[in-house]
């Protein structure tokens, strides 16, 4: 008899030990995939910005093989005003000429010249905004309608007096981007509120968004709850995505494979295209629902 209490002791503490074991083991293989994810979450910022860089470049040396005269640079006074005049017209006319494609226009004013940057995302005519340079030693910003979040002085400090071209060209990725963010936002808010449970929230730049919304428009609870992060303020799709569980009850066994397919949803692609694939979705399921099944 006490041989067998001992035996059962034993049988006992070695299953404790074993299970401790196993829990170890999980919570380290846990720790692991998280250490990748955050590994390769990094990985694929730096890629991002990498692929960023590297379009910036692509389209720089785009506009540079369209034009001769790559910098609009200061003009120094000539003998000849006629001449002066002349340059100044070739100048101007071909550096708007290499960057109209971009959505910039521009004309010479009597001090120098206004630029108009016109916005645009997927082919949507956005904003426009509005620029005067006079030129002269230092180039100064006369008069300006950027929006007062849109670091428009750094960008002057970093560019006005020493590459014009890269100026207007950063000045630009700014304005569009921030355009294109506004218009995704703007588009969720006026076409997808049924999926929505209260206004999207964003910040004066549309760099930070954050949703309560549900797949659903027809049932009463929003488990999902987005942040989106945009850290660089020239793209205009999210760095970070965060998506938490809203619901009121038991978090469903689907939802975390749900969750992890919405967030790459919201990396890759424009925020109301995501909520368009919601919407065909729905629109399926109902199809299905309404088939008569055979007998």
């Amino acid at each position: 008899m006490a041989a067998s209490q001992r035996h059962g002791i034993l049988y006992q503490l070695e299953r404790l030990e074993a299970s401790e074991q196993r829990s170890t083991r999980r919570q380290e293989r846990h720790q692991e995939l998280e250490d990748t994810e955050s590994d390769l979450e990094g990985k694929i910022l730096k890629l991002r910005k990498l692929r960023d860089e590297l379009k910036t470049k692509v389209k720089l040396q785009e506009a540079s093989a369209r034009i001769p005269i790559t910098n609009l640079e200061p003009y120094e006074e000539l003998k000849n005003c006629k001449e002066n005049l002349e340059m100044k017209l070739e100048k101007a006319k071909a550096f708007f000429q290499a960057f109209h494609l971009t959505g910039l226009n521009g004309r010479l004013t009597t001090k120098g010249v206004c630029l108009c940057f016109n916005t645009a995302f997927e082919g949507n005519i956005l904003d426009s905004y509005y620029v005067d340079v006079i030129i002269k030693k230092p180039l100064t910003i006369q008069r300006h309608s950027v929006p007062v979040f849109i670091p428009l002085e750094q960008i002057a400090a970093k560019y006005l007096q020493t590459n014009f071209q890269n100026f207007v060209y950063s000045l630009s990725e700014h304005l569009n981007a921030y355009s294109g963010r506004k218009y995704q936002a703007d588009q969720v808010q006026s076409g997808f509120s049924a999926f929505l449970a209260r206004p999207l929230q964003r910040n004066s730049l549309c760099t930070l968004l954050s949703f309560t919304y549900t797949m659903d428009p027809n049932e009463e609870s929003f488990p999902f709850c987005a942040r989106l992060l945009y850290h660089d303020l020239t793209i205009t799709l999210p760095t970070s995505v965060t998506i938490t569980y809203q619901g009121t009850g038991a978090t469903p066994a689907s939802w975390e494979d749900q969750r992890a397919v919405h967030v790459t949803l919201f990396y890759k692609n424009a925020l109301h295209k995501v909520f368009e694939s919601f919407l065909r979705v729905e629109k399926n399921f109902d199809c299905l629902s309404s088939i008569p099944r055979s007998r």
